[in-house]
């Protein structure tokens, strides 16, 4: 991959829609004391980056002879959704493979983008089964799968992000840091080819999501790692294994710059950005920017720094979860487990120990645990995260029993 065969990608690109913009955000530049920009891939088409590297890879095996040819992905997110977008621009058949388990949204977002040339193809419960019905679905067929990351033409297609971004900062700026979302690390890998000759590799952080540091831990043995599990909350970037070419792009990077990013964390950018700025983001979108809290103003202030937003494919059908942890994560809601007293006035007194600022957001009854007392699952939120200490130094005093159970994942998910 050159830079002249970067810039030709991008040009090619114009065909379909114009540049994304690189935003200068006055919110988060004032929050951190520093100039920070926002490549904005959330605004393309199909409103991620993904629609970049099926385009190219199309255009490519097209010009190489693979007309006539059916295309196949499979995907379940961005990458089909952007496959679908091409294989209609250039009339082309294409079959995406979803599991089963797909959201009709993602499943109807897809066929709109594709239209007549699109076939989807419901099979198995998870990825894996999906993906080796699209391979055999190939042999069978004679066609061309379109991997999502780990294909040289899909990593050119993903660094005329880097393209466009150099073209659009203002003159003569040159970034103190390059904030960059990974998932198989198509876009990583494409971004820092791009800039290589330009920036040092000390300007760039990784940001991967803590339930699938699929990357860092590659890094940090020096070879291409497949998890044993991933958290699949961050969905566009909960990747098991990084691509094996994407790897060898990256390598020299060290771990360190390998941010692992909690997902209650995303979710609070998430929610900072639609409700301060309007943005909508997917967790995956989020990642960028969640690193920039994380770095803090002492790390960024005084610096140029660019973040790039890689989605903004969020169902809002997901949004109660999402504050619901971006509020535990901010430390504005806690749940407790305790054991109330069966008497009369109990539970007023216990209201009693509430302050101004505490409001009681679930309370539930988990069973009889003695003839005298029961266990309660309560759910409490206040205003600013310090009224919990004195909360507990109430209940404390009170002699009252109880157990935090906000940050137990494994309780917490048996009974929240």
């Amino acid at each position: 991959m050159t830079k002249q065969d970067v810039e030709n990608a991008a040009l090619a690109l114009r065909e379909i829609f114009p540049a994304t913009p690189l935003q200068l955000n006055d919110h988060l530049s004032a929050r951190y004391g520093a100039t920070v920009f926002l490549k904005r891939e959330d605004l393309s088409p199909v409103r991620s980056y993904k629609i970049r590297g099926a385009f190219n890879f199309l255009r490519k095996a097209l010009a190489a002879g693979a007309v006539g040819k059916t295309f196949v992905c499979a995907s379940a997110g961005n990458h089909a959704q952007g496959f679908a977008f091409v294989c209609r621009h250039f009339g082309v058949p294409g079959v995406v493979f979803m599991p089963v388990t797909t959201p009709q949204q993602k499943i109807d977002k897809t066929r709109m983008f594709g239209g007549e040339f699109i076939t989807i193809r419901l099979v198995g419960d998870i990825f894996d089964q999906c993906y080796q019905a699209a391979r055999d679905h190939v042999d069978a067929i004679g066609g061309v799968m379109v991997p999502p990351f780990d294909h040289a033409d899909i990593i050119e297609g993903q660094a005329t992000v880097a393209a466009e971004i150099a073209e659009q900062l203002p003159g003569g700026v040159v970034p103190d840091l390059v904030a960059l979302p990974v998932g198989g690390g198509g876009l990583s890998a494409g971004v820092t080819g791009y800039f290589a000759d330009t920036l040092s590799v000390d300007r760039f952080v990784f940001c991967e999501p803590a339930g699938a540091p699929s990357l860092k831990r590659s890094l940090e043995t020096g070879g291409v790692v497949t998890l044993d599990q991933v958290d699949n909350f961050v969905d566009g970037a909960a990747v098991a294994r990084v691509g094996d070419l994407n790897f060898a792009a990256l390598r020299a990077f060290a771990p360190e710059q390998v941010m692992l990013l909690p997902e209650n964390a995303i979710c609070l950018t998430i929610i900072d950005m639609l409700n301060v700025e309007g943005v909508v983001l997917e967790p995956a979108g989020a990642l960028s920017i969640t690193a920039l809290e994380i770095l803090g103003r002492e790390r960024l202030e005084g610096k140029t720094v660019i973040a790039v937003v890689s989605g903004g494919n969020f169902d809002f059908e997901r949004l109660p979860d999402v504050k619901e942890r971006a509020m535990r994560y901010a430390g504005l809601k806690k749940y407790f487990i305790l054991r109330m007293a069966q008497r009369p006035g109990a539970l007023r007194d216990f209201l009693n120990l509430l302050g101004d600022e505490d409001d009681i957001a679930r309370f539930e009854y988990l069973k009889k645990s003695a003839r005298n007392f029961g266990s309660v699952l309560i759910g409490i939120e206040t205003r600013h995260a310090e009224n919990f200490p004195a909360l507990k130094a109430r209940f404390d005093a009170a002699g009252l029993r109880y157990q935090d159970i906000t940050e137990n994942e494994i309780l917490a998910n048996l009974v929240i």
